[in-house]
């Protein structure tokens, strides 16, 4: 099975890894995002994608756009691929590459669509208290994320779980099902299922604007949030320090504490406990192991007390 893969960040790269390994396909070219300048230094980096074909030797298209791209629409012809496999590429397929190959194109999508279809659907589960997640595998269609589903498997969200532990798993069975799929299209023994678009959810990109926590939210509101904004964006809040001074600090994943003091406002930073800095809620106590104060390193809670409170 000659395969064309379109991904770009290290969600794509880890499928990518699992289709390399399995022995039924051949990706015969891999389109991926341009370069971008990343870092202090800004210089042009390569995406996770382009890191790993480029290690296997697979050929590597970036072009800046396919929509009217003449070009790559005539190469991917000449690659004569069975089929196209989309991983989180970042760019809207055109009608006229998603019905090119004979099998049609299909995506690895990490959500249970029809739930949180779009660009951030791991993060919104965690952000809206989610118990469960999973990962599609559908036929595209013009539209974003209307394709009718091919495979579903189902992945149970832990209170502890954050953006970033539950990209990795999903990862890991998005592989696993992507090939699944293709066993099952290359033997004739799949029937695509229709989505129900009255139950559509959708998950936009994250901003940096969205990560101020309020206090004044249930605990549990305020860990979904931060859990849900770890790595990035980082949810954060305002603290203004015994010196008058007000600044940014990112949280760190803590843990739901007690019932909050009568006395205790909604903000309230309440001092250092047992290792953990306690913040008052609107229900609770929320406690804090890890922060970064704006223009500072990552301190322990024990450190920010002492530099801080």
């Amino acid at each position: 099975m000659r395969i064309v893969f379109f991904g770009s960040p290290q969600f794509a790269a880890i499928i990518l890894k699992r289709l390399l390994s399995w022995e039924g396909a051949e990706v015969v070219a891999v389109i991926t995002q341009p370069d971008r300048p990343a870092g202090r230094g800004k210089r042009p980096r390569a995406t996770p994608v382009k890191e790993l074909a480029l290690s296997r030797g697979i050929e590597i298209l970036q072009p800046p756009a396919l929509k009217g791209n003449k070009e790559i629409i005539d190469h991917l012809k000449n690659l004569r691929a069975h089929l196209f496999v989309v991983v989180a590429y970042g760019l809207l397929l055109p009608e006229e590459i998603i019905y090119l190959p004979p099998l049609r194109t299909i995506n690895v999508h990490a959500s249970l669509l029809p739930k949180y279809r779009g660009a951030a659907p791991i993060q919104w589960a965690i952000l809206n208290g989610e118990k469960v997640t999973g990962i599609t595998i559908m036929e595209m269609e013009k539209e974003l994320d209307t394709g009718p589903i091919l495979l579903q498997r189902a992945l149970a969200i832990g209170i502890e779980d954050t953006a970033q532990s539950l990209h990795d798993e999903l990862a890991q069975m998005g592989g696993e099902l992507l090939i699944e799929a293709l066993k099952k299209i290359k033997e004739g023994r799949i029937v695509p299922i229709s989505q129900d678009h009255s139950l559509a959810s959708y998950a936009p990109k994250l901003t940096k604007e969205m990560g101020e926590v309020s206090w004044h939210n249930r605990a549990l509101i305020i860990h979904n949030k931060i859990r849900g904004l770890y790595p990035w964006p980082m949810a954060y809040f305002k603290f203004t320090s015994a010196r008058g001074r007000t600044i940014n600090v990112q949280l760190f994943p803590g843990e739901i504490g007690r019932e909050r003091p009568e006395d205790a406002r909604p903000g309230e930073v309440l001092g250092l406990k047992e290792d953990a800095l306690e913040i008052a809620c609107e229900d609770r106590i929320y406690r804090i192991k890890r922060l970064r104060p704006q223009g500072s390193r990552i301190l322990s809670a024990r450190e920010f007390s002492c530099g801080y409170l």
